[in-house]
């Protein structure tokens, strides 16, 4: 998505960082990688934004990413099929996970999620070793300086509070609806007219 006139921007969205929020596509998506997608912010400044896609499965399973790394799946969870995160990187994993257990790259997004890029984290997803509330994906979602904020702006987005129930206890087929319903809001009787609530 290319933003067109990033420096014209007046928005309150500029000062106020959406780290930890949900952004939820609105029904007038114009980009076809985005249609109903929803993604967690994980990074939000005037340097950019970075976000990885929570309601996109590929057709990688869990256990083949263990296979890959040549790891034993112990983890009762091999079938689970692994996310498309967004268009960047899609050979780099990133694992979305409630806050407690610390990897070689965790960092602490908000109150109750953690990212983990590293490795550790898969070997423990493996053996059985948790953490037990997680998402894995390949791959990110990029925004320039001031990209998301224009894109906001034209209502192609919704912001809400990220609930760790949306991002590790509602089937992905259901993340796009729910995240909003649990706010009011009803994404099917809904154009493009909102954009933030």
């Amino acid at each position: 998505m290319q933003a067109n006139n990033p420096s014209q921007i007046d928005s309150d969205l500029t000062h106020n960082s959406l780290r930890g929020q949900l952004l939820i596509a609105m029904p007038g998506m114009q980009d076809p990688r985005f249609v109903h997608a929803v993604t967690f912010i994980c990074e939000h400044s005037a340097d950019g934004t970075m976000g990885v896609v929570i309601n996109a499965p590929s057709k990688v399973t869990w256990k083949e990413v263990f296979s890959q790394l040549d790891l034993e799946d112990a983890s009762l969870r091999g079938e689970e099929p692994v996310l498309i995160g967004g268009p960047v990187a899609q050979e780099q994993g990133f694992v979305l996970h409630g806050r407690g257990m610390q990897f070689a790259s965790t960092a602490e997004v908000s109150d109750h999620i953690s990212l983990t890029a590293s490795k550790d984290i898969i070997e423990s997803l493996a053996a059985g070793r948790g953490p037990d509330d997680v998402l894995l994906a390949l791959g990110y979602a990029g925004w320039g300086p001031g990209q998301l904020e224009e894109e906001i702006a034209e209502n192609a987005w919704l912001t809400l509070p990220a609930e760790p129930e949306i991002l590790f206890a509602t089937p992905w087929e259901h993340r796009w609806q729910s995240a909003a319903a649990r706010h009011g809001i009803d994404l099917s009787g809904m154009g493009s007219q909102s954009g933030h609530a």
